[in-house]
Order: C-alpha cells, then sequence, then structure tokens
C-alpha cells in the first residue's frame, strides 16, 4: 500500500527556480499565519527550508554561467565576473 508523500518527501527535481520561489513564499505566508497544526508546520518548515537551499544553488548556478570566460591576447583565458554597470 502506497501512502501519499508529505511535503519534505517531495523531489525538487523538475523544479525551475520560480516554482520552487513560489512555493516557498506560500509556505512562509502560511507559517506567519499560524494557521496549521504543529506536525504540519513542522513539516513545512523542513521543506521551506529545502527550498530556500534549491533557490540559493539555482542563484550561485546562474551567477557562475553569468560570469563570462574571456581570452586575452597570449591565448590564456581569464574569468571576469559580470558588471551589471557596464
Amino acid at each position: 500500500m502506497e501512502t501519499a508523500k508529505k511535503p519534505t518527501e517531495t523531489s525538487l527535481e523538475g523544479l525551475s527556480f520560480e516554482q520552487a520561489l513560489k512555493e516557498l513564499e506560500a509556505i512562509v505566508r502560511k507559517l506567519e499565519g499560524g494557521s496549521g497544526d504543529l506536525e504540519a508546520s513542522i513539516n513545512d518548515y523542513v521543506r521551506g527550508t529545502q527550498l530556500k537551499e534549491f533557490c540559493q544553488k539555482k542563484l550561485a548556478d546562474a551567477r557562475l554561467k553569468v560570469d563570462s570566460i574571456l581570452k586575452i591576447q597570449d591565448g590564456n583565458a581569464s574569468l571576469q565576473p559580470f558588471d551589471a554597470q557596464q
């Protein structure tokens, strides 16, 4: 007999950053409202922590993609951080 997955058991695989952030925001609103029972609040907190870490990793990965590798004249490569002000 298969049991339903708890929120903390739901995989983050396949979630986009935007989906994860939306779910995290919903959890924060729910926890701030204090409407859930203790067990549900604990599960929501754990899921929120997973989503926060997932979003932070996605942002870090995006930053690495934005950093560009530029070839300099002697053929060596150097890493140039993205400068949004340029």
